[in-house]
């Protein structure tokens, strides 16, 4: 099977392949010759997720999916969510949005974060969504160059380290990422018939 996957960012590109089985192909925007930024202008993340599916599918007539992922801050109820690529601003500036997080939590206990996704896959005219959940804690600083966006400050549960000193491998074995695309490979795997699209 093969799938558009619709995201522009090479970071998540990277990790949604490293962990796909052999029978399903991804194409990227890039590789399927779309060269747009999707807009993400709703107040959830899963209503994200279907505005950049239903963009792509209706650019390319092929199956695809989009994925929106947050980190939620328990301290911050919920901050920054689904804002969580422009915290800072308009600009996505990780290193801003670092900068700002780590300000909002200064002097707060509670360090506590969970990175959600959520994954919408249209397929054949059909919606699916698959959700992903990574709970874990916000270092008292940045720690590590590996990864990207919040990578640096969060240390999943069962972990002392953060996302930013792991492997790609070892980051897959906690990622929020990870565990939606394995639902969607699930579902998948329950069609009765493997199609192209």
């Amino acid at each position: 099977m093969t799938l558009v996957f619709a995201t522009n960012n090479q970071h998540k590109i990277e990790e949604v392949r490293s962990v796909l089985p052999p029978s399903l192909n991804i194409i990227t925007l890039r590789e399927a010759g779309i060269d747009i930024d999707i807009p993400e202008p709703h107040d959830t993340l899963e209503a994200n997720a279907r505005e950049k599916a239903a963009t792509i599918a209706k650019m390319c007539g092929a199956n695809c999916f989009s994925e929106d992922t947050g980190l939620e801050v328990t301290a911050l109820d919920g901050e920054p969510g689904v804002r969580s690529a422009r915290y800072s601003g308009d600009g996505r500036s990780p290193a801003d949005n670092i900068v700002k997080l780590l300000g909002r939590l200064e002097g707060r206990n509670n360090r506590s974060a969970r990175f959600r996704t959520v994954i919408c896959l249209l397929l054949d005219g059909s919606e699916h969504l698959f959700e992903g959940i990574c709970p874990g804690r916000i270092a008292d600083a940045a720690d590590g160059a590996d990864g990207f966006g919040y990578d640096p400050i969060f240390i999943p549960d069962g972990s002392s380290t953060t996302f930013a000193r792991m492997s790609l491998a070892e980051k897959n074995s906690y990622s929020h990422r990870r565990k939606a695309m394995d639902k969607l490979v699930a579902f998948l795997n329950t069609l009765p018939l493997k199609r192209e699209s």
